[in-house]
C-alpha cells in the first residue's frame, strides 16, 4: 500500500465519520443523543487512565466570578505558565505588577507535585444565544482543566488543588497594591455609591530593614508577626480568635506611625485607620468592623486623646457618693440634651467588645494596634493581655538605632567616621532625644553637606540639648530648694506663735 493510497483511506474513513456525526446531529432525537452520549463518555473514561476536573470561570445565576479560577490563573502565571509558549497579558487592577501575563487559550502546561505530574489546559466556548437576561450572559465562557492519572485521585483532590488554591490566593496578596482606609462620618453613610471607608492607595516605604530601633527588640517583635501570620490552626486549636493587639507607647517622635506602616509592608496587610471620634455610637462601631476585612491592620492612634475612655470607671468607684449626689441634683431633661449633643457616645465597654468580644472575630487574620504618648492614662481593661498582646516601647534613640539611621541617611558606618561616631554614642548616653530630630539633623540639605557635616550637625544639636538639660534640672533643684526652705520657714513661724519655743 503506498503513501497516497493509506492517505486516501484515511480521508475516506474521516469523512464517513464526520457525515454520520451530522446525521446523527440532526436527525436523531434530543433524548436519544443524550443517551448516546453518555455511554460514549462512560466508553472513553473506562478505557482512558485519566481524570479530567473542570473549573469553569463563571459560576451561579448571575455569572459571578469563581475565585478558584482566580486562584488557579493566579498560580498557574506564576509557575507553570513560564514554561507555556504562547501567552497572553492582562492588566490587572490594585495590582504591584501592571501587567499580568497568563495561559493563552488552548495552550496547555505541566504541573508536578510530589512526583506526580499532572496537565492544565487552558480552554474556552463560545455561546450563541440570543435569549435576554437581565443579568446578560458573556459569549465566552473560559475554564481550565486539570487531567491526571486515576491513581492519584486522592492525591490531588485532597493535597494538590488545595495547594493550588491556597498558593493562587496567597501570590495575589503578595502582589495586589495595599490599601490605606478610613472611616467616613456617619452622615455620609447612606445614599448611592456611599461606602464607610474610604481608601487611598498605601505606599508608606517603612520597612523593618530600615527601622531605627534595637536589633534584639526588632527582631523579636518580627518573629512575633511572622508566628501570628502562620498560625491559622494553632488559633483553632486553641479556640481563639485569629487576631493579636500592640500596644504602641513612648514620647512623640519615637516612631510609632512608621512601626505601623512597617508591620504593614511585612505582613502584606492593609491599613484601616479608625477615627474614634467620628464614630457615633457602640453600634456604629460594631457596623465599621464588620465592613473591615481580614489580612488587616486595624489602627487607632492616640487612644488616649480620641475619647474619654481612660477614667470613667475608676471616676465612679472614687467619687461614687458625690457623683451621685452631682446627678441627682440635675435637670433630667437637660441631662438627655447634654448626651444628644456628644459627638461621639462610644462608651469603653463598646470598644471592648469590639477587640475582644464577639465580634472581635467577625474578620479574622488581624492585627489591632493602639498608640499612646501616656501609657499611664489608659484603662488597666483596655490595655490587658487578651486585648493589647504585646506593649512595645518606643523611646528615645539610642546608639543602635542611631547606627541604623546613619546607614540609611548617609550609607555610612562606625568605620567610616569612628572618633565622630564615639562621640555621638556618648551624647545619646547623657541626653533624651527621639529619632526624629536625630534623623532630621542628619539629613542633607543640600548638595555641598557631607556625611561629616552632617555627623557634625547632630554633635552640635545634641551638646546643645544636653546644656539645656541641665540647665532646666539646675532650674527645678533651686525651686525646689526655695520651696522646702519657705515651707522650713512657715513650720517654723507656726512653732513660734503657738509658744513651744523655751
Amino acid at each position: 500500500m503506498g503513501f497516497e493510497e493509506m492517505w486516501s483511506k484515511i480521508g475516506s474513513i474521516m469523512a464517513t465519520i464526520m457525515f454520520m456525526y451530522a446525521m446523527f446531529e440532526k436527525f436523531f432525537p434530543p433524548h436519544l443523543r443524550m443517551h448516546v452520549q453518555k455511554y460514549t463518555h462512560k466508553l472513553a473514561s473506562f478505557l482512558s487512565p485519566y481524570i479530567q476536573i473542570t473549573f469553569p470561570e463563571f459560576a451561579g445565576e448571575r455569572l459571578k466570578r469563581s475565585e478558584a479560577f482566580t486562584a488557579i490563573q493566579t498560580y498557574l502565571s506564576a509557575t507553570s505558565s513560564l514554561s507555556a509558549k504562547r501567552l497572553k497579558a492582562e492588566v490587572v487592577k490594585d495590582s504591584q505588577t501592571q501587567v499580568v501575563l497568563s495561559m493563552d487559550d488552548s495552550e496547555e502546561v505541566s504541573d508536578e507535585f510530589k512526583g506526580v505530574k499532572v496537565w492544565w489546559l487552558s480552554n474556552k466556548t463560545t455561546l450563541k444565544t440570543q435569549s435576554f437576561s437581565f443579568y446578560p450572559a458573556s459569549d465566552e465562557k473560559r475554564y481550565y482543566i486539570l487531567s491526571f492519572h486515576k491513581r492519584y485521585r486522592d492525591l490531588i483532590a485532597h493535597s494538590y488543588i488545595p495547594h493550588v488554591l491556597e498558593e493562587g490566593k496567597a501570590i495575589k496578596i503578595k502582589n495586589r497594591q495595599l490599601k490605606l482606609y478610613t472611616n467616613n462620618c456617619s452622615t455620609g453613610w447612606y445614599g448611592w455609591n456611599r461606602a464607610k471607608w474610604s481608601n487611598v492607595t498605601f505606599e508608606h516605604p517603612a520597612r523593618f530593614e530600615t527601622l531605627a530601633m534595637e536589633p534584639n527588640k526588632k527582631e523579636e517583635i518580627i518573629n512575633d508577626l511572622t508566628k501570628f501570620k502562620k498560625g491559622k490552626e494553632y488559633y483553632a486549636k486553641i479556640g481563639k480568635a485569629w487576631k493579636r493587639g500592640y500596644l504602641l507607647y513612648g514620647p512623640p517622635g519615637t516612631g510609632k506611625s512608621t512601626m505601623i506602616a512597617a508591620m504593614a509592608n511585612f505582613l502584606y496587610y492593609d491599613v484601616y485607620d479608625l477615627e474614634l471620634t467620628s464614630v457615633k455610637d457602640n453600634t456604629q462601631l460594631r457596623t465599621l468592623l464588620i465592613e473591615t476585612s481580614s489580612k488587616s491592620i486595624l489602627v487607632i492612634e492616640d487612644i488616649d486623646c480620641s475619647l474619654d475612655l481612660t477614667g470613667k470607671r475608676r471616676n465612679k468607684r472614687n467619687g461614687k457618693g458625690n457623683q451621685d449626689n452631682d446627678e441627682s441634683n440635675k435637670d433630667p431633661v437637660k441631662n438627655a440634651e447634654e448626651e444628644d449633643n456628644k459627638d461621639s457616645k462610644v462608651t469603653l465597654s463598646g470598644l471592648l467588645n469590639c477587640i475582644d468580644g464577639i465580634w472581635s472575630a467577625c474578620a479574622g487574620e488581624r492585627i489591632i494596634v493602639f498608640t499612646t504618648n501616656f501609657v499611664d492614662k489608659l484603662d488597666p481593661a483596655l490595655i490587658r493581655s487578651g486585648r493589647m498582646d504585646k506593649h512595645i516601647e518606643l523611646s528615645y534613640c539610642c546608639f543602635e538605632a542611631f547606627k541604623v539611621l546613619a546607614t540609611n541617611y548617609l550609607d555610612i558606618d562606625d568605620h567610616h567616621h569612628h572618633h565622630l561616631f564615639s562621640i555621638v554614642e556618648r551624647l545619646l548616653g547623657e541626653v533624651n532625644v527621639t529619632p526624629a530630630d536625630v534623623a532630621e539633623k542628619i539629613m542633607p540639605k543640600s548638595n555641598s553637606d557631607d556625611s561629616e557635616i552632617c555627623l557634625k550637625n547632630l554633635i552640635e544639636f545634641l551638646e546643645s540639648a544636653k546644656k539645656k538639660e541641665e540647665e532646666e534640672d539646675e532650674e527645678e533643684s533651686r525651686l525646689k530648694e526655695e520651696k522646702e526652705r519657705e515651707h522650713g520657714e512657715l513650720k517654723n513661724n507656726g512653732v513660734k506663735e503657738n509658744g513651744f519655743i523655751h
